[in-house]
Formats: structure tokens, C-alpha cells, sequence
């Protein structure tokens, strides 16, 4: 239920900006008083040229969002897509058949790969989890070797993971150091972080955001929870005790962006609020702050049946913490939970 799969020493004011839900700031990113640009000979950007940054799955909940903050600060942004592009902000790939046009990303100073089917869009069958991880490990393969053939690859290249690395652990709190769990999307994850190798095997700084469920008034998780809470139908799932490790679309963003700015962070990062909360928490906050009773139960057995494997992750309980994220600086503008859904409203 992680939204990775529903999709995929600064804090959300840093830089002195005021932030918005998307976690844009006033202030500028990716600078910092970096020399090493690769448009012209003797290795300095040139005057007033902007970062370039290339997103896939922009067209997504997170992506989505940062794409409109990195333009908002000035950032120009490539958008990868499936069909053909229709402008010089636009480069073509074929994620689950490996391919991307590699001309498109020479010069670009980080990439940023979200791009994979939703987990949640669907039941589970077989046809349906093969599309989920071609989608995500074909397309990282594909990126991040194109990545590492390019002759003035990027600085940084940051990969979608999930929170669903770790699986089931209960009452258990883990950190980046926890192996990862059981079951087919411990197994997933694993796979799509190991697929980021050719461009680690380059030099290039690799970052992998292992993101929770998102709180967003539209996409992943929550935009299916609030139309259900706002017409008083809301409630908790199972007997509610299982964790749900949240994070506010602002905090996700502003995080994705301290990881770009920070030349010494690499590998694994938890995209979580620090204070996780179990299911029936979350039903208590969400009639709290929509001021709606929350008298429903979806009991295990009728989630089993209608959602097949898939209920194991809604069932399943996630106690994650951002410990590396917390260690590097970065503060949470919304680590509660009835913050974080207020922002999204």
C-alpha cells in the first residue's frame, strides 16, 4: 500500500522559501556553487543556465509534484514519455521493453526515475504483478544503463523504491539497516533497487527513496480514502492495529529534493514521517479533522476476498523510521499525522 506502488541539515522551509503542498520553496536547489555543468569546455555552467533534470513519471502522484516544484525554483525539467515527444522538455523511452532514447538525457545534471504500474490499480494475477515489475525493474535497467553510457553522465541519479522492502513487521520500528522482508513486494523492491547498479557501477551518486503511503488530496492511498471519510463512510481496515507509515505529499517532495541538493547521500532512504501510526489512529485523525463519524469496520475476511494478495499489503503492518533521512538534516513540516492530512485538504 506503499504509494511508491500506488503510483511510486534543510526541512520543507529550507533555503528561507515558504512551502507549498508540493514542497516548492522560494529558494533555488541543485547549485550550491557546483562548477562542474558540462556545456562548455572548460567545465563551468554558463552564465544563468539552469540545472536540468529529467523525471520519469512525471505524470504521477510524486512525480508530479516535484516536477511543478523543480519548475516552479527556475529547474528545467525532461519529462521521459512513452509516445513522441512533442517538445525539447520531452525524451522518449520504453520502460518495460528496456529502451530510451540516451541522446535525450546527455548533459542533464540528476535523473530522477518514479515511473512503474500502480500495485493498487488492480487485483493481483499473475499477468498483472509480471506488468508491475517489468515496469519498474526493466525500466530502471534500461535508465540506469543509459545512465552509465553517457559521456558526461549526471551527478545524481535518484530511484523510486517503496517502504514495502521491509514487509510485514508488526509492532517491530526499522530503519534503512532492516533486510528486507518476505513475499512479493519485498521481492520486488529488492529487484528494483539492484537493477540501479550500471549507473552506481559508473560513479554516479545513487539515491533510492523508499517512500510510504503519501498523504495527497488526489492519487495513491489517500485520494481514495478522502471521498469515502468526506461522505462519512470512512473506517479502519482489519481490527485497525497494523501501522501505516504515512508522509505528506509536501514532505515527500522537499525530501526528494534535499537528496538531489546533498552530493554526500547514497543508497537507501526512508521517505516516512517519523511518527508512525497504526491504522486506527488514522481513522480517529481523519474523522477528527474532517469532523466525520467513522463508524465502518472492513472486516479481514471481506478485504481478502475482494482484493485477493493485495490485502496482505493493506493488512500487513509497516513501522518504518526515516533514520537516515532525520541523520542528514532534513526536518519533517509534517510529521503528525493530523498535519499531514490538513495539508492535503
Amino acid at each position: 500500500m506503499d504509494d511508491a506502488h500506488m503510483d511510486g541539515g534543510r526541512d520543507g522551509r529550507h533555503m528561507g522559501g515558504r512551502h507549498t503542498d508540493d514542497g516548492h520553496t522560494d529558494g533555488g536547489h541543485m547549485d550550491h556553487g557546483h562548477t562542474d555543468d558540462r556545456h562548455t569546455d572548460d567545465g563551468r555552467r554558463p552564465p544563468g543556465d539552469r540545472p536540468r533534470i529529467v523525471v520519469a513519471g512525471a505524470s504521477g502522484l510524486i512525480g508530479g509534484a516535484l516536477a511543478r516544484s523543480l519548475t516552479a525554483d527556475g529547474h528545467r525539467v525532461v519529462r521521459l514519455v512513452r509516445r513522441a515527444p512533442e517538445g525539447p522538455d520531452e525524451v522518449r523511452w520504453d520502460p518495460e521493453n528496456g529502451r530510451v532514447d540516451a541522446a535525450g538525457l546527455e548533459g542533464c545534471d540528476a535523473v530522477v526515475n518514479l515511473a512503474g504500474a500502480g500495485v493498487g490499480d488492480r487485483r493481483w494475477t499473475d499477468a498483472y504483478k509480471t506488468r508491475i515489475r517489468s515496469s519498474r525493474v526493466h525500466g530502471t535497467t534500461a535508465l540506469a544503463e543509459a545512465v552509465a553510457a553517457l559521456e558526461r553522465p549526471p551527478r545524481v541519479f535518484v530511484n523510486g523504491s517503496a517502504m514495502g522492502y521491509y514487509g510485514e513487521t508488526g509492532d517491530r520500528p526499522v530503519d534503512e539497516s532492516a533486510p528486507p522482508g518476505e513475499g512479493f513486494l519485498p521481492g520486488l523492491c529488492v529487484e528494483w533497487e539492484a537493477a540501479a547498479a550500471p549507473a552506481q557501477k559508473a560513479g554516479v551518486r545513487t539515491v533510492f527513496t523508499r517512500t510510504g503511503l503519501v498523504v495527497a488530496r488526489r492519487g495513491g492511498a489517500w485520494g481514495r480514502l478522502f471521498p469515502l471519510f468526506r461522505a462519512g463512510l470512512g473506517g479502519r481496515m482489519g481490527d485497525g492495529s497494523q501501522y501505516w507509515s504515512f508522509v505528506a505529499l509536501h514532505d515527500e517532495v522537499a525530501a526528494i529534493r534535499h537528496l538531489l541538493d546533498r552530493d554526500d547521500l547514497s543508497g537507501p532512504f526512508n521517505l516516512t514521517a517519523p511518527q508512525p501510526v497504526t491504522n486506527r489512529e488514522v481513522t480517529v485523525a481523519m474523522g477528527r479533522v474532517l469532523h466525520r463519524p467513522t463508524p465502518f469496520a472492513v472486516p479481514a475476511p471481506v478485504l481478502r476476498a475482494a482484493l485477493g494478495e493485495m490485502a496482505g499489503d493493506v493488512l500487513g503492518s509497516a513501522r518504518v523510521l526515516p533514520a537516515r533521512l532525520l541523520e542528514s538534516g532534513f526536518r519533517f513540516a509534517f510529521p503528525e499525522i493530523d498535519g499531514a492530512i490538513r495539508a492535503a485538504l
